[in-house]
């Protein structure tokens, strides 16, 4: 049971990443910045749509360090962002 989620949520990521980036393409707005954000977002999406109802396996744990280290990718994107849209004599 657990290697059936583990491939749906292998697949399900998968299959949003190439998405993302043939829709970014097609949008003419594909950035690493952006990429990373819209695979952030459906990690993040996948994670709960493949989450069990009773008992969490091991790998769903470990899943913690990545969900971690894409919010503090997400939050220097951000910062990165705001400071980019600030006046120069602001900062």
């Amino acid at each position: 049971m657990a290697t059936r989620q583990r491939q749906q949520f292998i697949y399900g990521h998968l299959m949003w990443v190439l998405g993302s980036i043939l829709v970014l393409t097609l949008l003419d707005a594909l950035t690493l910045e952006l990429f990373f954000v819209v695979s952030l977002i459906g990690f993040l999406v996948t994670v709960e749509l493949v989450a069990p109802q009773t008992v969490s396996p091991r790998w769903r744990r470990r899943l913690w360090w990545l969900i971690g280290i894409g919010l503090v990718g997400f939050a220097y994107v951000v910062i990165k962002r705001i400071l980019a849209i600030l006046p120069p004599g602001l900062v």
